[in-house]
């Protein structure tokens, strides 16, 4: 049996403080740099802003914040629609209830 023997030149390896640093800058940004470790951060924050979906434009997501801004629409009305129910139900049971009373002697 012949064993194969593949040597590889040997590398100077000295302690370079920019290597250093460069590396440690990387692993704190998981390599995407600053921008690409804080976009999400900016991306969530924009999209907490209520009713704009600024953060699926910041995405350039442009198609799906304005159907999502239409779809809204019905959304806020049927709300809209639904505490005027609630609130005239209140008035309406109130009103019958007054009327009854008044009615009994």
């Amino acid at each position: 049996m012949d064993d194969i023997v593949v040597q590889f030149p040997a590398k100077k390896r000295g302690l370079r403080p920019l290597s250093l640093i460069k590396e440690i800058w990387r692993e704190i940004t998981f390599g995407v740099g600053m921008w690409g470790s804080l976009r999400p951060i900016v991306a969530a924050l924009a999209a907490a802003i209520p009713f704009l979906f600024l953060g699926q434009h910041f995405n350039r997501n442009h198609r799906k914040a304005m159907d999502w801004t239409l779809l809204q629409i019905p959304l806020a009305l049927t709300v809209v629609l639904w505490v005027a129910l609630w609130l005239f139900s209140i008035v309406e049971a109130w009103r019958k209830a007054t009327l009854i009373v008044s009615t009994k002697k």
